[in-house]
């Protein structure tokens, strides 16, 4: 564990030093980095963590590290579940889909813990990443049966959302959706599909979506880098206080 005082100086150090320049500008490399700042290089880059998920930086394999500059974030409340291109349209800023993928797979005993669909249910699991202009901001994984949508479906227009590709056709009606919010830890696979480092810190959530029946249509993982999303609820106070 880092020692709290001197990492707190690193971090504003390297904020004061970010700050300074402009959007685009290069900093200097690792090694001139870590001896200007007195730091061995992987205490720079617990460092430099913390202001690559804030979007303020972006390193580059090969190239470097570079400052990105204060970009917009996705404000919402999670009274209401809505997608990061509603979102997006919202604030006018510009995403599209990324890497995807597409995998088939029926429900086995080995799946079931992850997928919450009867087992030998026939199931397609949708993977992608979401952009800004200037990098991945999410990946989702969303898992639901073929007979709901199927690969022809994808066709169709999807450009990244199952969630409005679902309300567009409006077939099934969806009517709730329960999500479970936590902090995880970027695996190898997922920093890579990000371009972040293993172990950075991520949003995570993990949601079922339910039709007017109770019945599940979706499962969906999403990763979200923290910077880029300002999420909110609105919750009312206990009307009597109880022990």
């Amino acid at each position: 564990m880092q020692n709290e005082q001197p990492f707190q100086r690193l971090q504003v150090e390297l904020e004061r030093m970010i700050t300074q320049k402009k959007a685009g500008e290069k900093l200097p490399s690792e090694p001139a980095l870590a001896k200007t700042l007195g730091v061995s290089r992987s205490t720079l880059r617990e460092a430099m963590r913390t202001f690559e998920v804030q979007g303020l930086i972006r390193r580059r394999q090969g190239q470097g590290t570079f400052v990105v500059g204060k970009q917009k974030s996705f404000e919402g409340g999670l009274e209401v579940l809505e997608s990061i291109e509603t979102l997006s349209e919202r604030i006018g800023l510009n995403v599209s889909m990324g890497e995807f993928e597409v995998k088939r797979f029926k429900v086995d005993e080995e799946t079931r813990e992850m997928v919450p669909f009867p087992s030998k249910t026939e199931v397609i699991q949708i993977e992608r990443t979401i952009n800004t202009e200037e990098r991945p901001i999410a990946y989702l994984v969303d898992i639901l049966p073929i007979t709901t949508l199927n690969e022809k479906d994808l066709e169709e227009g999807f450009d990244g959302s199952v969630l409005d590709w679902l309300l567009k056709r409006g077939d099934p009606v969806l009517s709730q959706s329960n999500t479970r919010i936590d902090s995880v830890e970027a695996s190898s696979d997922i920093a890579h599909k990000l371009q972040i480092q293993r172990g950075t810190a991520l949003l995570f959530f993990e949601s079922d979506v339910y039709d007017g029946s109770d019945q599940i249509v979706t499962h969906t993982y999403t990763y979200f880098l923290p910077g880029y999303f300002d999420f909110h609820i609105v919750r009312q106070v206990a009307k009597k206080y109880s022990k």
